[in-house]
């Protein structure tokens, strides 16, 4: 495979084409290797417009989605992220280019192990990863910016809360197949606006707060 071609055709054809224009977004996505983090047995797929799993019932969002998430974020080089989710350790790494610090929380121990040893690979330093259950909030701090990587039936109060004001929090929130993801910007204490940016479905978290179903 000719990985530049492929991550040129990446960028061009997927993702320029889903409305992310952002320069430095699409820079970032040039630079940062996307394949390294990629399973070995999936590498030919590394930049194909699809979930690639990553065992243990967890899959890569697709490139698309990453980039219009980052985009939709803005993060700023004074920012400190919280990703619930580290999943492969990509993700991690394209915010970790762009913000102060993340602090990524993962439920599975091995994959965090494994996203550890990439990132420490291509000297990402400014991370801090946790194994843990972040579905419904991380009580550890409140950040300028948080990220789901998976979706929600509902979101959780507790990550709103977790917000400093001007902060914002992209989550995938809603019930296959519809879902949608959301922007939410905190305006001042305790006050919180939504935007919904588009429609998707993606996995969902695992352990994610569950809405009250009626019984007949």
């Amino acid at each position: 495979m000719n990985l530049e071609q492929a991550r040129f055709n990446m960028i061009e054809q997927q993702i320029r084409t889903w409305e992310v224009l952002d320069p430095v977004v699409l820079e970032l996505l040039n630079k940062v290797p996307r394949e390294d983090f990629v399973p070995e047995r999936y590498q030919g797929l590394a930049f194909a417009d699809l979930e690639i799993p990553l065992g243990h019932g967890q899959a890569m969002l697709s490139p698309k989605l990453e980039a219009r998430m980052l985009q939709a974020l803005d993060i700023k080089k004074t920012d400190s992220v919280l990703e619930i989710g580290t999943g492969s350790g990509y993700m991690t790494a394209l915010l970790a280019k762009l913000a102060k610090e993340v602090y990524s929380v993962e439920l599975n121990a091995e994959l965090s192990a494994a996203a550890a040893q990439k990132l420490v690979v291509h000297g990402i330093s400014n991370i801090i990863l946790e194994v843990g259950d972040g579905a419904r909030g991380w009580t550890d701090g409140v950040f300028d910016v948080i990220v789901l990587t998976g979706s929600l039936p509902i979101l959780p109060k507790a990550f709103e809360q977790q917000l400093k004001v001007g902060g914002r929090l992209l989550a995938v929130v809603g019930e296959a197949p519809a879902m949608e993801a959301i922007l939410v910007n905190c305006v001042s204490a305790g006050v919180y606006r939504r935007v919904s940016l588009f429609e998707t479905s993606v996995p969902s978290l695992m352990n994610a707060t569950q809405p009250e179903r009626f019984a007949f």
